[in-house]
């Protein structure tokens, strides 16, 4: 045997698979829908992106360097449990999951949107809306089951379309903004720390999903290179476009019609003409497809992960002929899409709002406990990643608090579902 022969294949996914799926996730719904949800801070809504994007970085740093040491699939969920064991890991792993098939139809919501700006006559119909919402959830899912690779493929390519519509307002604010359109300095009225802290939680959401190139761990080629770097990588760029597009937004809109605006990016794009908004559009709903593709493949990736262990049950870590955890991807499309239809008499803005709030909170718990575990391991052996982990855990609790008392009952909720599921799981595996 020659030792090409001998050489094991290589995996599917690569740097720009993982670039792409941490891009691809991060944009989609939140910088395409926020600038109106931030509009009534006005410039101290800045302040919340800034302190997102720092936040996002540490966070980002710490869970390449958790990959870096422990490059297997399914992200927080695999260091927490190696840091604290079984019930903690699960519990970070079933919030984890909750965050991503609640994200679900919240991105869908937010694909339909922005569709009346391309066809009209589905904005006069909400039930219209709900079933293009959910159209484009199977769809996905379908594509998804094909593959890890086919996966993949489509991901790089929805990244690099949406890119364009993000770019091309940005450019049209640089030409064409008004600094007559300044939103003021703090229009709510709130004390500033308060207004930095509701502001960062809704931007976090913008952020959410910087650790999905590291979900598939197990499918990434060199993974303990490939995905810090990819992490990174991914952050950094969506945090240069996210505070570009935002300004630009911001200079091409009135405040007051911002604040109320169902589609600030299509209308910031008037400037552009009469076709300018339907072409936003359209980029919007490319780069929600895109976040959404990704979404529902990490969902998939997740679920496996834990049952994998024992942990869960062995059906959701089967693989069909293509690689795809087929159960798992089925099980959080249709709990994302009953939250969808439960949703659906909410309005899409309110639906919308509340889905992001709950996806944001479940997906930051795990992300906190993941930074617990980076400074266990490093305290003594490097202070240096302890201390960014440190920092990571910090704006965590910063944004977790920011939710107010409503949302965080029910996202902690929402976690305490799982406690049950782990024990059921556990006297079922020792049976």
């Amino acid at each position: 045997m020659s030792a090409a022969d001998a050489a094991p294949p290589r995996k599917p996914l690569g740097f720009w698979a993982c670039w792409s799926l941490t891009v691809g996730v991060m944009i989609g719904s939140g910088v395409f829908m926020l600038p109106a949800a931030l509009a009534p801070y006005g410039v101290l809504s800045y302040g919340g992106w800034l302190i997102s994007a720092a936040g996002a970085i540490v966070l980002a740093l710490t869970v390449g360097r958790l990959a870096q040491r422990m490059p297997l699939s399914g992200g927080p969920y695999v260091y927490v449990r190696d840091a604290f064991g079984d019930l903690a890991g699960f519990m970070a792993g079933w919030g984890y999951w909750v965050s991503y098939w609640t994200a679900i139809p919240a991105i869908a919501i937010a694909f339909a949107a922005y569709a009346p700006s391309v066809a009209p006559a589905i904005g006069a119909d909400a039930r219209t809306q709900t079933t293009l919402a959910l159209a484009l959830i199977w769809t996905l899912t379908l594509i998804a089951l094909r593959g890890v690779r086919e996966t993949g493929a489509v991901q790089i390519i929805m990244t690099l379309a949406k890119l364009v519509p993000l770019l091309a307002i940005i450019a049209l604010g640089a030409i064409a903004g008004d600094v007559r359109n300044a939103p003021a300095l703090n229009p709510s009225g709130l004390p500033p720390l308060q207004v930095f802290a509701a502001t960062a939680l809704l931007t976090m959401w913008a952020f959410s999903g910087l650790e999905a190139g590291a979900a598939p761990a197990s499918d990434v080629e060199a993974a303990h290179r490939t995905i810090p770097r990819a992490i990174v990588a991914g952050v950094v760029t969506v945090t240069i476009l996210y505070l570009s597009a935002s300004a630009a937004v911001a200079a091409l809109v009135p405040p007051d019609a911002l604040a109320s605006s169902g589609a600030p990016f299509a209308d910031a794009a008037r400037a552009f003409g009469p076709w300018g908004p339907p072409m936003i559009a359209i980029g919007a709903m490319i780069a929600a497809a895109g976040a959404l593709n990704g979404t529902i493949f990490v969902a998939g990736q997740l679920p496996m992960a834990v049952a994998r262990d024992g942990l869960a049950p062995s059906i959701l870590a089967r693989r069909n002929a293509g690689g795809a955890p087929a159960f798992a991807l089925v099980l959080s499309s249709a709990l994302g899409s009953a939250l969808l239809i439960a949703n659906a008499t909410r309005g899409l803005a309110a639906a919308f709002t509340f889905l992001l709030t709950m996806s944001t909170l479940t997906v930051l718990i795990p992300l906190l406990a993941s930074a617990a575990a980076e400074m266990r391991r490093s305290w003594r052996t490097a202070p240096g990643w302890a201390a960014i982990a440190l920092s990571a855990a910090a704006y965590c609790i910063f944004a977790i608090l920011g939710a107010g008392a409503q949302a965080l009952f029910w996202g902690l909720v929402l976690m305490a579902l799982g406690a049950p599921l782990y024990f059921l799981a556990c006297r079922k595996t020792r049976a």
